[in-house]
């Protein structure tokens, strides 16, 4: 999606205090980045048909620019445009009205739109071994810096063991991590909502190793609050992590876990299927989460069986 140009100085402004505002209730860089790119083609399309007020905003208007932005050609792949994509402009559009009724007291109509049949991203979580795997692969690194083995078992003990979304682990500092209850404090949730998520002896060993043998030799001299802290000190970022990730998984022997789309949010998948598994209560794992509803946890009911095939297939080989 290129950046149009917006001539009007109230859609600019607009723009940057939509930005702002999506930063200020935690959502994750990703969509800090991406809704407001989707309201800016949104914004220019006002632009080019002469409306320059968003109080003339309606449904009508909005329904056109749908229509047009759905019969639009897709200028990289050809053909027409994914639903995902247009469901993440629908998305944004719901944002950006909610903002603009929230922040301009604009009466602005709940959008109406349907939203389209998600194109299928099918979800294969790791398996338990799998996991296993990757921390196993912490232990055999020969770069001379065992400090970054102790953050990356972290890393592991926080997106697996504690199931954070990839922006509440950036966002979170020292004093958020409570080790003498084991408990971590998540400020930085999406949506703006907090939780605290507990954790287990194994994870608070892993968290502490970190903590006192890892992050001071980690630390710059500005005494950076960050929990999670990149080679210069600083606090880390998404992208950087999932860099990180990737480097585990690399590491392991195993060929099969090799070829895994290895993501950061793929722990979080992981870890809530295998709660299931274990007979957690569907509730409890939603609240574990941080889901505000119950429908976003149930897709996990569904990948239990593709979590737990491949440790079926290795026993019967071994057997």
């Amino acid at each position: 999606m290129k950046k149009l140009p917006l001539n009007n100085s109230s859609f600019r402004f607009l723009l940057m205090s939509f930005k702002d505002w999506l930063d200020l209730l935690g959502y994750a860089p990703s969509t800090v980045r991406s809704l407001p790119n989707c309201v800016r083609e949104f914004l220019h399309y006002l632009d080019s048909h002469g409306v320059g007020d968003i109080r003339d905003i309606d449904t009508p208007l909005i329904s056109q620019y749908y229509n047009d932005l759905s019969r639009r050609r897709n200028e990289r792949r050809g053909g027409g445009l994914s639903n995902n994509y247009l469901n993440m402009h629908l998305n944004a559009l719901d944002k950006l009205l909610e903002y603009l009724r929230k922040q301009a007291r604009i009466p602005f109509p709940v959008l109406e739109i349907k939203k389209e049949v998600p194109n299928p991203e099918p979800i294969v979580p790791l398996a338990p071994k799998d996991i296993k795997s990757l921390y196993a692969a912490t232990q055999t690194y020969e770069d001379g810096q065992p400090h970054l083995a102790l953050r990356d078992r972290a890393i592991l003990a926080l997106y697996y063991d504690c199931g954070l979304r990839c922006n509440e682990g950036v966002q979170l500092n020292l004093s958020d991590v409570h080790l003498d209850n084991r408990l971590i404090h998540v400020k930085h949730a999406k949506g703006g909502q907090q939780r605290f998520v507990p954790f287990g002896k194994a994870t608070a060993r892993h968290l502490i190793s970190y903590i006192y043998d890892s992050r001071p030799v980690m630390m710059s001299e500005d005494k950076n609050g960050a929990l999670l802290l990149s080679r210069n000190g600083k606090r880390i970022n998404g992208l950087a992590l999932n860099r990180r990730l990737k480097y585990m998984q690399e590491r392991t022997d195993d060929p099969i876990l090799k070829q895994q789309n290895m993501h950061l949010h793929l722990l979080r998948h992981s870890i809530a299927t295998h709660l299931l598994f274990e007979g957690m209560e569907l509730e409890k794992v939603a609240q574990f989460l941080g889901h505000r509803s119950l429908e976003s946890t149930q897709i996990y009911t569904h990948l239990i069986e593709k979590a737990y095939e491949s440790v079926e297939t290795k026993v019967k080989e071994d057997g």
